[in-house]
């Protein structure tokens, strides 16, 4: 009797939690189609993604479902008196099986059309980005051709030259200067080179006082921004659709055999045996 009892109270718990299970997901499905927008490709994308994160609730949830119906099968009371929910289980299971099979092509044919169209965003960007470079690289190039305009860059220059000079030639400043910690790596290594060699230091006041040469820098970090922005672009969507897609693939195929062969198993299937009788 206690026996008996006890497989009851077992089997009503995990059909309650299958039950419960399967339809959270089916809730969490609608309130994910909301807002509707089938024809926007991220939603799509996003929807994909969320099912197939979501894709393994329902099969546990089958799983306890009938995990549950097995162990009721012992009692004559729960043969009796519980509704089979197998079919209609069993229904979903191929359903979602079929829902599973089509996102697979198609979430890999969004990503790959999304990844196609960041990747020339990208690059219309930095086109656009160099363009505009271009421009005022023309226009600083215009300005300075007048002489007040050389005459003023060369006391720049003189001014530049003399303050370096004076800090590489005090050896307190210069120690204190490289032993700061708030002063880059980069611009200590520049003193360093000036201490060395004085002739680095006309050659980089050259080079910061030449538009040209200050535009070329530029123009490969624009192009240097540009691969690194489209091997990323291109990386994560390798990752989104090989993640999405053989996961959707395997759900597909888990729920697929849930479905048709408990639908065969039960004679709904043609084919199929001996149809069970009803618990």
């Amino acid at each position: 009797m206690v026996n008996r009892f006890t497989d009851e109270n077992a089997a009503r718990t995990l059909k309650v939690v299958g039950i419960v299970l399967i339809l959270s997901f089916l809730l969490d499905f609608l309130i994910l189609l909301f807002p509707f927008k089938p024809t926007d490709r991220g939603w799509q994308i996003s929807l994909a993604t969320a099912l197939v994160d979501r894709g393994i609730v329902p099969m546990v949830g089958l799983g306890i479902l009938f995990a549950g119906h097995w162990i009721g099968t012992t009692t004559d009371s729960e043969r009796s008196q519980t509704l089979d929910l197998r079919f209609p289980a069993l229904i979903l299971s191929s359903i979602l099986g079929l829902i599973f099979l089509l996102i697979f092509p198609l979430h890999l044919n969004n990503v790959n059309q999304a990844k196609n169209q960041r990747v020339e965003k990208i690059a219309q960007d930095a086109q656009q980005a160099e363009n505009q470079l271009k421009t005022q690289l023309s226009q600083v190039q215009a300005q300075l051709n007048s002489e007040q305009a050389k005459a003023r860059i060369e006391e720049q220059k003189k001014q530049l030259k003399a303050q370096f000079t004076e800090l590489v030639k005090d050896e307190q400043r210069y120690k204190q200067a490289l032993e700061n910690p708030q002063l880059p790596e980069a611009q200590k290594e520049l003193l360093r080179k000036f201490k060395k060699n004085p002739q680095e230091l006309d050659k980089f006041i050259a080079q910061q006082s030449d538009p040209q040469i200050i535009a070329n820098q530029r123009l490969a970090q624009i192009r240097v921004r540009k691969e690194e922005l489209q091997e990323t672009t291109q990386q994560e969507a390798l990752k989104s659709g090989l993640r999405i897609g053989i996961s959707s693939l395997l759900l597909s195929i888990g729920y697929i055999i849930i479905g048709w062969t408990g639908l065969k198993g039960m004679g709904a299937v043609k084919g199929g045996g001996r149809k069970a009788p009803v618990r």
